[in-house]
Parts: C-alpha cells; sequence; structure tokens
C-alpha cells in the first residue's frame, strides 16, 4: 500500500517594514530542513504579470488606488494559491511546508486602512481559492524603530514607507488580529530583540503545530 503524504503546512510572516521578515523566514527554513522537513519560501507580490503590476505601484512607478491595489492582491492570491507548478496548494498537497511573506493579513492592514476593510476582508476570506494558513508569525516593531531599520537599509523608500503611515497600518494589523482571533492562529513576535532570540521564539511557536 502507497504510503500516504503528509501534508505541508502554510506558514505566513507579517510585519510592518524592517520587520525582519526576510532574515527570520530564512533562518526558519534552514531549520525545518535540518529537522527533515521540505520547505519551499515564497512570497506576495508573487511573480506573475499582475505582481509585477503590484511591485510597480508599491514602488511608485505607478499609481493605483487602494480598491485597486486591494483587487489585484486578491488576484495575485488566487494565482498564488492555484497555480499548478509551484502554487501554495500543490505544495502543500506533496508535503511541502510552505513559508510566505506576507499574506492577506497585509491587504487588510494596508488596503484595509486605506478604503472600505470589511470589503477587502470579504474579498480575501470569502474566496475558496485563498487558503486559510496554519499559522501567522507577526513580526512587531514600533514605527520609529522600523524607520531606523529600514533608513539603515535602504536608500528608497517604497510608498508605505513613512512614519506616520505605518504607525496607521500597526493599529490595524492589531485591529484584524482581534477580529480574527477566533478563526486564525496568529502570534505576535517582538521583533527588537538579537536574531538569535527572534528566531528561537518563532521555533518554539512552530513546534506546537
Amino acid at each position: 500500500m502507497t504510503e500516504q503524504i503528509q501534508r505541508g503546512r502554510l506558514i505566513v510572516f507579517e510585519g510592518i517594514d524592517g520587520a525582519g521578515k526576510t532574515t527570520q523566514i530564512e533562518l526558519l527554513s534552514k531549520y525545518l530542513t535540518s529537522v527533515g522537513r521540505r520547505v519551499y519560501r515564497t512570497a506576495e507580490p508573487t511573480e506573475s504579470v499582475t505582481g509585477g503590476l503590484l511591485r510597480d505601484a508599491l514602488g511608485g512607478v505607478s499609481r493605483r488606488t487602494a480598491c485597486e491595489m486591494a483587487a489585484l492582491f486578491v488576484l495575485d492570491r488566487i494565482f498564488h494559491n492555484v497555480n499548478p507548478v509551484n502554487g501554495i496548494e500543490k505544495m502543500l498537497a506533496d508535503g511541502v511546508d510552505v513559508i510566505c511573506d506576507r499574506y492577506y493579513y497585509s491587504s487588510m492592514a494596508y488596503q484595509g486602512s486605506e478604503t472600505d476593510s470589511t470589503w477587502v476582508k470579504e474579498m480575501n476570506l470569502n474566496c475558496p481559492e485563498i487558503r486559510r494558513p496554519d499559522i501567522c508569525i507577526f513580526l512587531d516593531l514600533t514605527p520609529k524603530q522600523s524607520m531606523e531599520r529600514i533608513n539603515r537599509g535602504r536608500v528608497t523608500h517604497e510608498i508605505y514607507e513613512n512614519e506616520e503611515k505605518l504607525e496607521q497600518v500597526r493599529r490595524k494589523f492589531y485591529g484584524v488580529f482581534e477580529d480574527l482571533k477566533d478563526r486564525d492562529r496568529i502570534e505576535v513576535v517582538d521583533a527588537f530583540r538579537t536574531v538569535e532570540q527572534i528566531h528561537e521564539d518563532i521555533v518554539g511557536r512552530i513546534q506546537t503545530l
């Protein structure tokens, strides 16, 4: 009899800009691989045509309304889930853990702070082709801490990278988490510590899955 493949887990990382998601995703990926898990790292926006439109807008190359951005993110997220080559659903079914940098929580926090938040929420949560994560790790920084890291790390900024906007988005993230606390598993992690301390904290929470 063929051994049944254990389904993979969808692990999402969220945080305002500069929170250290890239570093922690890399460390968690190495840890999971070291304990025998197969891992696929991905991010939103994706590398699809829609993802390219989103990156242009985020970088200030083109202008989009908040409603356009929210709708484009939903379209990109559906593709991200159902893409038959390396989509989230395909990877999970093959027993691979998927670690995703940003997901629908970001849409609700960023676009949801600029347009009708209920509409943004319902588009994402009511879509049958957008999968609910097994866990969301939110790396928490204050906007001031975030801007200090951003200013140290690069010269150009994206459209949301200013302290006032980050404060608005951070408050919105917490509102989203409160709204979804009985639906999704969301873990808030203090990101203003050493890289090693944050990683150990994340591993401890992942081990309870």
